[in-house]
């Protein structure tokens, strides 16, 4: 009877698909030195060796000073996605841009 418990539980962990595959969010990063669209294919260009980013549908407002991303937290953490917009040289929702830390 134990054994036919275990076995019931493991075939529904399998079945019902037990581990998440995919988590994707979506992150808002504030980049105050973004003010045109070299800047944005400069940003573009930084992102995209990130795996696990969704460049395709990345929201540019260069008004506004942001951008949307989608991502699979799965694949990427938000601080990688930060840091690859810092080392293209731009501050990213805090982390100082690289040329600026470079720089002292």
């Amino acid at each position: 009877m134990k054994f036919m418990v275990i076995l019931l539980a493991f075939m529904g962990i399998l079945l019902g698909g037990g581990c998440r595959v995919t988590d994707v969010r979506e992150l808002t990063v504030n980049v105050p030195g973004m003010a045109s669209d070299s800047d944005v294919e400069r940003i573009r260009k930084a992102l995209s060796p990130l795996n696990g980013v969704n460049k395709e549908q990345a929201v540019f407002d260069v008004k506004g000073h942001t951008i949307k991303v989608s991502y699979d937290s799965m694949v990427v953490a938000t601080k990688n996605i930060e840091l690859a917009i810092a080392e293209a040289g731009y501050d990213a929702n805090g982390i100082t841009a690289a040329s600026a830390r470079s720089a002292k």
